[in-house]
């Protein structure tokens, strides 16, 4: 067997970050709740704060709806709940193309959760969605039925 360590270029990045929409300026979003300490910008914008946080349990959903219509290739989630008890969530991601009426589901997705041991769940996706006017977020914090409040830590979009 022959081996030789090859040294990485440090110009080149290993994972490049992907060019992230600007939420911030191309969107207007709708949210079921929030607490006044985990706003949905928190979210939605980079460095910005703790993420977002539901100030009631039960299913809550996170519309980002378009300015114009966008092109979609890749959408990351991070859900983080470092507190609370174990229990399983689940979350729905749809998509409204330009000009129609009804949403179209990309994903659904459960995933337990289990502090201290497991307290976060990362989501990455690579789609091809063009002419995207709306994106609708729908997150179940515990099919039981439990007391849970939903939240996320981050939503971004390339």
């Amino acid at each position: 067997m022959r081996k030789q360590i090859v040294a990485q270029d440090p110009e080149e990045p290993l994972s490049p970050e992907p060019d992230w929409l600007d939420l911030e300026h191309i969107t207007r979003v709708e949210v079921s709740s929030e607490e006044a300490a985990h706003p949905i910008e928190s979210a939605l914008i980079l460095d910005t704060g703790l993420g977002w946080r539901a100030a009631e349990s039960g299913e809550q959903t996170i519309s980002l709806l378009f300015d114009a219509p966008q092109i979609v290739r890749r959408v990351h989630l991070l859900f983080e709940e470092p507190m609370g008890g174990a229990r399983t969530q689940e979350f729905a991601l749809s998509w409204l193309p330009d000009g129609e009426q009804n949403y179209r589901e990309v994903v659904r997705q459960q995933f337990n959760f289990n502090p201290p041991d497991v307290t976060s769940e990362v989501e990455d996706y690579v789609v091809e969605l063009d002419g995207v006017a709306a994106l609708k977020l729908t997150i179940i914090p515990d099919i039981s039925g439990g007391h849970a409040c939903a939240s996320l830590a981050q939503l971004r979009l390339a």
